[in-house]
């Protein structure tokens, strides 16, 4: 099997779970929208979002630290992922045990401060799964990833069912991210352990370029969480727990279509690095064009789709009394496209070894970002906070592009990008005829529309479609 087909079959596989996850995770949130109200959603969105804040900080890019470093020929495979899972373990029970810590200091609810305590479980496990997916991202495996994902969410889902039948407290809800989280790491795991020994160790030598490979990007990191978590963060200061749990509630849609993302990137980074790390410099060219193709594929119609629809998907997902929170959706639609463009580029620094050179970016968006919070959201609330969030992603996914471009000499073709734009108009002016239809129904004709139009303007070959249709396997080619 070619390596497009090998990608493909990924890829789509990915899709699928990625879908199912998607699906099943609104339905936990609309379980809990509803269930919790607007203002105890706040309490959950303020839980979680202080524990990201610290998640964020210790992530230090592991992820793509990982799968950049296990596609290099530097080390022995099995030593380094066991290495890898070391440092990960204990720089993350360092960081996790200064959130409750902290927690105390802020003016949260009790139940709140105690959700945020036993809640670090959970993102341990988040930590560490982020070894195992750099691990399965390099053996084009990320299968395994969705069938975790998809076996977590079942689990929060079942968990909610039974507790809320039950009429359990808000502590008892939270318990639940906890049994998923757990749930989803002993999956990836599992299927890792059954493929190569499983266990930490401590190499001074590896341990050292880790932290060489990481610290650009941790760095980084460290400024990203200024602009991905401050919002709510400042919104839960400045506003009340209910305006957090819609902000919040809203946030949520664009944290799951920025894992998707991720997610498509994760496919492609080894592939990335392989190339450029031998100096196959066309091959890089084709990958980095691949990547942009795709990601403007699906980019494009749900940034547009999401503005249009932004109020009825809301109150789908979350309940009617969140309706309200469709224009501050509508507007972190626009964040979307960005979240897009920026792992496109975000992950070709990691792949061509510029992390370093992508250290101002993220200085300056959260210099002008967190500036901005300041001064739009005690006067403006939500909108100021979803309006600064949209431009800083937007500033950055430019920024990644123009480094980028700089460094690799690359400049991505934007041929099937306008096509896309085309099938988008087409999409949006047939949804728009027809405003009065369920927003499923509506989301449903929206993507046959949008992939017809494609279809017919060239966007799509049939070459490509029947090469991804076939299922025949074997390794693919280097």
């Amino acid at each position: 099997m070619s390596t497009t087909r090998t990608i493909a079959h990924n890829t789509i596989v990915q899709l699928i779970g990625k879908a199912i996850s998607t699906l099943l995770g609104l339905i936990a949130l609309g379980i809990m929208g509803r269930y919790l109200g607007q203002e105890q959603f706040g309490w959950y969105i303020t839980t979680i979002s202080f524990l990201q804040f610290v998640g964020i900080v210790m992530d230090f890019g592991l992820i793509p630290v990982t799968a950049q470093m296990l596609s290099e020929p530097a080390w022995e495979k099995q030593r380094l992922l066991q290495n890898l899972l070391g440092y990960r373990f204990i720089t993350a029970i360092l960081f996790l045990a200064i959130a409750p810590a902290a927690a105390l200091f802020f003016p949260y609810p009790r139940d709140v401060k105690i959700a945020i305590g036993f809640s670090t479980i959970s993102f341990l496990a988040v930590a560490m799964n982020q070894i195992f997916i750099g691990y399965y991202q390099t053996k084009l495996q990320m299968h395994v990833q969705a069938i975790g994902e998809v076996i977590g969410r079942i689990v929060l889902i079942v968990c909610l069912w039974a507790f809320i039948a039950a009429h359990a407290s808000y502590l008892w809800v939270m318990a639940t991210l906890v049994f998923s989280s757990v749930a989803y790491t002993m999956v990836l795991w599992a299927i890792a352990r059954s493929q190569t020994k499983i266990s930490f160790a401590y190499d001074k030598e590896i341990w050292l370029s880790i932290t060489k490979k990481m610290w650009p990007i941790a760095i980084s990191i460290i400024f990203n969480v200024v602009y991905l978590k401050g919002d709510v963060i400042l919104l839960s200061l400045f506003r009340e727990q209910t305006e957090v749990g819609l902000y919040g509630a809203a946030y949520r849609v664009l944290d799951i279509l920025g894992q998707t993302a991720m997610m498509i990137m994760g496919v492609m980074l080894p592939l990335l690095t392989f190339a450029w790390s031998r100096d196959k410099k066309e091959e890089f060219k084709y990958r980095l064009q691949q990547a942009f193709d795709i990601m403007m594929l699906f980019s494009l119609p749900i940034t547009v789709g999401i503005m249009i629809l932004a109020t009825p998907i809301m109150s789908l997902v979350f309940g009617p009394e969140f309706g309200i929170a469709g224009p501050v959706l509508a507007v972190l639609a626009l964040a979307v496209f960005a979240v897009f463009v920026g792992a496109i580029f975000g992950h070709a620094a990691v792949a061509i070894d510029r992390q370093k050179n992508t250290i101002w970016i993220y200085a300056s968006t959260a210099v002008f970002t967190l500036i901005g919070y300041l001064l739009f959201i005690p006067k403006y609330g939500m909108t100021g906070a979803a309006w600064m969030t949209a431009f800083s992603e937007i500033y950055a996914g430019l920024m990644l592009l123009y480094v980028i471009r700089h460094f690799s000499g690359v400049t991505p073709s934007f041929k099937l990008f306008f096509k896309c734009i085309y099938a988008t108009i087409a999409m949006s002016v047939t949804i728009l005829l027809v405003p009065q239809w369920h927003v499923l129904i509506l989301i449903g004709i929206g993507a046959v529309i949008y992939a017809g139009a494609l279809y017919a303007l060239g966007g799509i070959s049939k070459k490509t479609i029947k090469e991804i249709a076939s299922i025949k396997s074997a390794p693919p080619s280097s």
